[in-house]
C-alpha cells in the first residue's frame, strides 16, 4: 500500500467482507457474528490498521448529519422532497447530505457502507436495494424509505393506487375504454403500485387497458414508449410520470398524432415543465415537500433503530390536476 496507511477498504478487501462489516466489525462488534469479528480485527491488525480520523462513538451520540439518496439528481421530481427534507433537518439543528445513487443499486450501496456510521439517519428515495438489503441496513442505522414500502421498515408514501384510479375515472369520464399505462423502471416499487392501480380500475369499470415497458423514468423512455404505441394505439395514455409523458407528448407529436383530440395524456408529478408545454400536461400532484419534511422529521424524532417498536408506514393523498392534455376520446 506504499506506506499508507490501510483503510476499512483495505481490510474488507484482504478479509473477503464487505465495507459496512468491517466498519461494523471494528466500532459495533455486537452487529456481526463473533466469528466475523474476530476475524476482521485479526486481518486489521495484521495490516497495521489503527482506528482514527472519525469516531462514531456510541449510537446515541448525534453526529448532526442526515443523508438523503435520490436515484436522479436532474429529474425535477425531487426538488420538493429535498425542500421538504432540508426545511425539517433545519428544523432539527441537522446538516442535509445530498447523495445520488444514479439509479445504480452499486452506487446506492457503496455510498450507504461509507456514510452508515457518520450520519444519524438515512432517507432512502426510489431505492433500487432490494428488501432484504433494506431491512438489513435499516437494523444499522435509522432508516426512512419515500416512495417504497418494505416490511418492518418506516416510510412515507403517497396514495398511489388511489391517485392512478381517479386520473382513470377522470379518463373514464371524458369517453376513453382503452388506456395504455407507460411502465418506469422494472425495480421501482411505484411503478407497481401505479400499474396496480390502473388494473384495478380497469377491472372495476369493464375497461381495456395494457402496459409497455418498462422503460427509463426520463424523455428518452417516453419516447421510447411512444414507439411502442404508435404501433398499437389507445385513445389514452397514463405514463409512469411526467418526464416521460412529456417525451411520449414529443414523440407522437412529430408522427403527426394530435393532443388531446387523438389521444389524452396523463402523467405523474406535477413537475414544473408540466406547465410549460402546450398543451400542459394533466398529471397527479403528490405532496413531495411533505413526504420530504415527514421522512426526516420522523428520522430524527428518534434516537436508534431498536427504539421503535414498530415501523411506521405514513401514506399521504395526492390529487388529479387537470389540464389541457386530455379530452373526449375519438372515434
Amino acid at each position: 500500500m506504499s506506506g499508507e496507511e490501510p483503510t476499512i477498504y483495505d481490510i474488507a478487501r484482504e478479509a473477503g467482507v464487505a465495507p459496512s462489516t468491517v466498519s461494523r466489525a471494528l466500532s459495533r462488534p455486537g452487529r456481526v457474528s463473533f466469528r466475523t469479528a474476530e476475524h476482521v480485527r485479526e486481518v486489521a491488525e495484521r495490516l497495521g490498521y489503527r482506528k482514527r480520523q472519525i469516531d462514531p462513538g456510541p449510537v446515541t451520540r448525534r453526529q448532526g448529519l442526515v443523508a438523503l439518496f435520490v436515484a436522479d439528481i436532474a429529474n425535477p421530481v425531487f426538488v420538493g422532497l429535498i425542500r421538504g427534507a432540508e426545511r425539517a433537518a433545519a428544523e432539527h439543528d441537522t446538516t442535509l447530505l445530498l447523495i445520488e445513487s444514479q439509479e445504480s443499486e452499486l452506487a446506492e450501496q457503496a455510498a450507504i457502507a461509507r456514510l452508515v456510521t457518520l450520519v444519524d439517519g438515512i432517507v432512502l428515495t426510489s431505492s433500487r436495494l432490494s428488501d432484504h438489503a433494506i431491512r438489513s441496513t435499516a437494523k444499522n442505522v435509522p432508516l426512512v424509505l419515500l416512495n417504497r414500502d418494505v416490511r418492518d421498515v418506516a416510510s412515507v408514501t403517497c396514495d398511489h393506487v388511489h391517485a392512478i384510479k381517479k386520473a382513470v375515472e377522470h379518463l373514464v369520464g371524458l369517453g376513453h375504454r382503452r388506456i395504455c399505462y407507460l411502465a418506469g423502471p422494472e425495480a421501482s416499487w411505484a411503478d407497481q403500485m401505479r400499474w396496480r392501480g390502473v388494473r384495478e380500475a380497469g377491472h372495476e369499470l369493464s375497461l381495456s387497458v395494457r402496459r409497455i415497458g418498462p422503460h427509463l423514468p426520463t424523455l428518452r423512455g417516453g419516447r421510447m414508449a411512444a414507439d411502442a404505441w404508435l404501433d398499437r394505439r389507445s385513445t389514452a395514455v397514463i405514463a409512469y410520470n411526467d418526464l416521460m409523458a412529456l417525451g411520449f407528448s414529443q414523440q407522437v407529436s412529430r408522427a403527426g398524432v394530435h393532443i388531446p383530440n387523438e389521444v389524452s395524456v396523463v402523467g405523474f408529478d406535477n413537475i414544473v415543465d408540466s406547465t410549460l408545454v402546450d398543451p400542459p400536461l394533466t398529471t397527479i400532484a403528490a405532496p413531495q415537500v411533505s413526504i420530504g419534511s415527514a421522512a426526516v422529521g420522523y428520522l430524527l424524532g428518534r434516537r436508534r433503530p431498536a427504539d421503535a417498536d414498530h415501523r411506521e408506514s405514513v401514506r399521504l393523498p395526492a390529487r388529479l390536476v387537470v389540464r389541457g392534455s386530455t379530452g373526449p376520446a375519438s372515434g
